[in-house]
């Protein structure tokens, strides 16, 4: 694992996963390759290595393009609400990851809400190096250290349903408890907890219309 110039350790090795700072040692951009031989992410030019871009949060497989989504009165049907959940911190802490010491729970983490609108909704930290401006931004303040700058993604499914992808975070995501699969879509529905980070729960509710 590479230490970045403000020494955390991250899972990247071109930008710091915890601060986006570019790694001192990253690597050169990759050469200029055909489609052929390369696929590359249409919209950031990444090489791929999963259903989803780790930079943009690209769907290769196109599927999220094509869902039609269900008419709503011009509202959301369903909301992400996110907060800090000290039990979670407390099992995070102490399962003793590497920078365990020096990620403290915030004294203070309103409740924010974020509706669920369009074919697919990231979820992560915002990163000017990488031009990420995800829809449910945990930039904070307060900012959990242990959230990707691309850390999920929320799926539109054409019954007006959702599912949840996990495209490589480096410390997980769970989902009521049970950590999901790299790339592995989990349908999810309201009332469900999704943890992720040191303390960041998303708790799914329905919205009004």
């Amino acid at each position: 694992m590479a230490t970045c110039p403000q020494g955390h350790a991250s899972g990247a090795d071109d930008y710091c996963d915890m601060c986006g700072a570019q790694m001192a040692d990253a690597p050169p951009a990759p050469a200029a390759t055909s489609a052929a031989a390369v696929e590359g992410c249409p919209i950031c030019q990444t090489p791929r290595a999963g259903q989803f871009c780790e930079v943009c949060g690209h769907d290769y497989s196109g599927s999220a393009a094509a869902v039609p989504i269900p008419p709503t009165g011009g509202g959301a049907r369903w909301e992400a609400v996110t907060a800090a959940d000290r039990s979670y911190y407390e099992k995070v802490i102490a399962e003793g990851g590497p920078d365990a010491d020096a990620v403290a729970f915030p004294p203070y983490c309103p409740e924010r809400s974020f509706g669920l609108y369009g074919e697919q909704v990231r979820v992560g930290r915002r990163s000017r190096a990488r031009n990420l401006d995800p829809e449910i931004d945990l930039t904070g303040p307060p900012e959990d250290p242990g959230v990707s700058h691309l850390h999920a993604v929320l799926l539109a499914q054409p019954d007006g349903s959702w599912t949840l992808v996990d495209p490589g975070s480096s410390n997980g995501t769970q989902v009521n408890g049970k950590p999901l699969k790299i790339n592995v879509p989990v349908r999810i529905a309201p009332g469900d907890r999704i943890h992720l980070g040191a303390w960041t729960v998303i708790t799914i509710r329905e919205g009004t219309p």
